[in-house]
């Protein structure tokens, strides 16, 4: 049976990337939510080689985070894995609460995403975001490449984009982190994925949490009109579609599934135009 656990600690994790601007305006949206009774919140964030000062900027208007340096080839996973890192190394926090730097939350966020970590101990808890243009569903839980968007009760859900994620301990310490063999966008993925196969439990709050934009584009990596020079290199790139870290998601589902999908890339990258209608994808940090 289980029971209640009650967080009073949490490390906050984010990766930033040459978005001075946005980060900020993150920062201030965090700061200004409402704050369950007795939880103290500590920021992590990893400034991955960003040349536009945000690193400066963010020290200047919240001198209380701590700022992990990388050399700009960390990308969205392995930045997350640092800062993650250098939470786990300060203390036993009660949860990791994963936050992008191009996701505003909502004043009342952070009281609805820990009462569902109330109701649902143990259990990965996604928070749901829009768009603040459309009101849209954007980013969250998801059934593969199928969006699961809130409808108004709390759903269980098996994978998830990582914008808003809260990882109690007890998940941390039966599963681990982030896996920092995937490069960028897979990351997040993997992790649901990993949790999902071994019966860990992952639920998505009844309401959106917060915005964020989506942003797509048509990969290169798969793109017709791109030679296919072009198109090999940017396949293998932290941004593309790396088959290896593919494989690495995809053995969740069972060998021979990931083997057909393995091949699958690279017929998608030499004969694109038999696909239809074309792959966008989405971006993370950098």
């Amino acid at each position: 049976m289980e029971t209640k656990a009650t967080i009073t600690t949490v490390a906050v994790l984010l990766t930033v990337h040459n978005r001075r601007e946005t980060t900020l305006r993150c920062l201030r949206a965090f700061s200004a939510c409402e704050r369950p009774e007795g939880m103290r919140f500590d920021l992590f964030l990893t400034d991955d080689g960003s040349t536009d000062g945000t690193a400066e900027a963010v020290r200047a208007e919240f001198p209380a985070v701590e700022i992990i340096s990388g050399d700009g080839n960390l990308y969205w996973c392995r930045g997350m894995v640092a800062a993650w890192e250098a939470a786990a190394a300060r203390e036993d926090y009660g949860a990791y609460l994963w936050l992008n730097d191009d996701t505003f939350l909502y004043p009342d966020a952070l009281t609805h995403l820990f009462a569902s970590a109330d109701r649902h101990p143990d259990a990965v808890i996604v928070g749901p975001v829009r768009s603040a243009v459309t009101g849209e569903f954007s980013y969250g839980g998801r059934a593969r490449q199928h969006p699961m968007p809130p409808e108004g009760e709390e759903k269980q859900v098996p994978l998830f984009d990582g914008n808003i994620v809260l990882v109690p301990a007890s998940v941390y310490h039966r599963f681990g982190m982030l896996d920092r063999r995937f490069s960028h966008a897979m990351g997040d993925t993997e992790y649901g994925a990993r949790i999902f196969h071994k019966g860990g439990r992952i639920w998505q709050t009844a309401e959106y949490l917060g915005t964020c934009e989506r942003h797509e584009r048509m990969d290169d990596w798969c793109n017709p009109e791109v030679p296919l020079r072009k198109r090999w290199k940017a396949l293998h790139s932290p941004r593309g579609c790396n088959p290896r870290e593919f494989f690495l998601y995809d053995r969740h589902n069972g060998i021979p599934v990931a083997m057909f999908h393995y091949c699958g890339i690279y017929l998608r990258t030499l004969f694109p135009s038999w696909w239809l209608p074309r792959v966008t994808r989405k971006e993370n940090t950098h």
